[in-house]
């Protein structure tokens, strides 16, 4: 389903919060519809300068947020060009000044150590000043505490806090779980998504799970 177009702004005199997948320009930035990102300190508009911190297009590594999340400020993406490489006897990054030292151009990538991309499901709620390290995966649901620092994969309906970050328990059971992955009502129509709203609010997932199956019979 494609990403519909959005506002930048999703409330009426609030400059604050924004949708960002109105205002990321980064080929290498993909955010799924209605994700929202909330800045009392920057302007919010500035997320790409502000929050997501060395990814130089040299090393191609993207940001993949999904649908639905909510980022609180100041929440942080570092990714792997921050590092540097523990493969060498020294961790100074030489090829970075390659003009310096004489190394080709065609290394300075290997100034650091490559983790990989940052990939956030959908409905995951990121705390005020949380930091997201390079190569993480965020499953569907999550939610991480303000100022974790998430240096793993966290899996899908899990809360994580603490530096570095680690689970404080499951959302629901495994079976529960297993049945939201399956449903995945973030991908659904908005008219379809409206009418599930009053179950998905009520707290309960054996209600949402109700009135979806109803809903496609």
């Amino acid at each position: 389903m494609s990403i519909p177009a959005q506002t930048i702004y999703p409330r009426t005199g609030d400059r604050q919060t924004v949708y960002l997948n109105a205002v990321v320009k980064d080929p290498n930035i993909s955010v799924g519809a209605y994700t929202m990102y909330n800045d009392f300190v920057n302007d919010p508009v500035d997320f790409e300068k502000n929050n997501v911190l060395y990814h130089y297009p040299i090393n191609r590594d993207r940001l993949v947020i999904g649908r639905f999340c909510s980022i609180a400020c100041g929440a942080k993406f570092v990714f792997t060009s921050a590092n540097h490489t523990m493969t060498s006897l020294s961790t100074y990054p030489f090829p970075l000044f390659f003009e310096e030292w004489g190394t080709p151009i065609s290394e300075v990538a290997e100034s650091w150590d490559n983790k990989g991309d940052i990939v956030i499901g959908n409905d995951v709620w990121i705390g005020y000043e949380a930091v997201i390290m390079s190569g993480v995966k965020i499953g569907d649901g999550a939610i991480i505490g303000t100022r974790a620092v998430v240096t793993k994969d966290v899996e899908p309906y899990t809360i994580v806090g603490g530096i570095p970050a680690k689970s404080i328990r499951k959302r629901y059971s495994q079976d529960i779980i297993t049945q939201l992955e399956a449903v995945r009502w973030w991908d659904l129509p908005h008219d379809q998504l409206k009418q599930l709203i009053p179950a998905i609010r009520s707290g309960s997932p054996e209600a949402l799970l109700r009135a979806y199956h109803a809903l496609n019979q």
